[in-house]
């Protein structure tokens, strides 16, 4: 990580959008260290994204799934996964030692989320990531919704389904969408991100091509940054009441647009797989805060 809250890449689109002082105003929330009450919020949540390159140069975005109490702080810079990635999955060889990863723990029960950004090494009990940048989000555009029961998880089957584009299937999953996650790397490492609106938020062109309007948020543009930087990216959509996951990698760039700005997203290569998780939750109430889809 770098000296600084933000990179270049951020910067650069920081002052191209005339938010430097109010992204300079929040930087000091970017902590290095892990405070008890992030660590109690962590400790509670029975699922995490992570977000991280293959090593083929891939960025993807992966669910971790777990009891509450599986994702713990270990100390003031360490954090504890059980497990790690389940097996198969496109990260499932990308967590060995000094591997930069992004991860994002959110409770969709009270609008509440946390990143936390270092790097990786394996552990007897999974992993651990060695923290470097801890923050918290806001609410804005996260969907509440309930936990209501675990059902199966399919950690050796049903198969994935592999291709380099969208079947018709998941691009009306993409739709319908209300929430993604996306996974970006840079020169301070790995990122991972929440994206959520009203279905129809993310518009699905073609087979592989996405698009979707970067609300406002923040000011920290560590996505945007990191797109400026490097251009890979993984989104992670998740069918919040089967478990079923569907992972796209490829490369992403910011489209600017009078007042407005846009993510184009080419898809390269796509990992669905049913009953991933065992989480089974409710149907949203969608954030107050989400734009009109288009």
């Amino acid at each position: 990580m770098s000296g600084t809250a933000y990179h270049h890449g951020s910067v650069a689109v920081q002052e191209r959008l005339g938010l430097r002082d109010a992204a300079a105003h929040i930087a000091p929330s970017i902590r290095p260290g892990i405070r008890p009450v992030a660590a109690a919020f962590l400790e509670l949540q029975p699922m995490l994204v992570l977000g991280a390159a293959a090593p083929d140069g891939r960025v993807w975005a992966s669910l971790l799934t777990g009891d509450p109490g599986f994702a713990r702080a270990t100390g003031p810079h360490t954090v504890s996964v059980a497990g790690g990635v389940r097996p198969g999955d496109p990260l499932a060889e990308a967590l060995t030692e000094g591997t930069p990863v992004g991860t994002i723990a959110l409770d969709p029960r009270t609008r509440r989320r946390m990143r936390l950004n270092g790097t990786v090494r394996p552990s007897a009990r999974g992993v651990l990531i060695d923290a470097e940048q801890v923050f918290a989000n806001c609410p804005k555009y996260l969907q509440k919704r309930e936990l209501y029961g675990s059902g199966p998880a399919a950690p050796d089957g049903p198969p994935a389904r592999r291709g380099e584009a969208l079947a018709e299937d998941q691009l009306a999953a993409v739709r319908a969408a209300d929430t993604f996650f996306v996974a970006t790397t840079g020169p301070d490492g790995a990122d991972a991100s929440h994206r959520g609106g009203n279905p129809g938020f993310v518009r699905a062109e073609d087979p592989r091509t996405l698009e979707w309007r970067d609300y406002p948020g923040n000011a920290m543009f560590l996505t945007l940054g990191n797109l400026e930087a490097d251009g890979r990216a993984g989104l992670l959509f998740l069918d919040w009441e089967n478990g079923t996951t569907l992972q796209l990698s490829g490369r992403a760039q910011t489209v600017y647009r009078l007042e407005e700005r846009f993510i184009r997203f080419r898809v390269d290569s796509v990992v669905e797989t049913p009953a991933a998780g065992p989480l089974r939750w409710s149907a949203p109430e969608y954030s107050p805060a989400n734009p009109t889809a288009p």
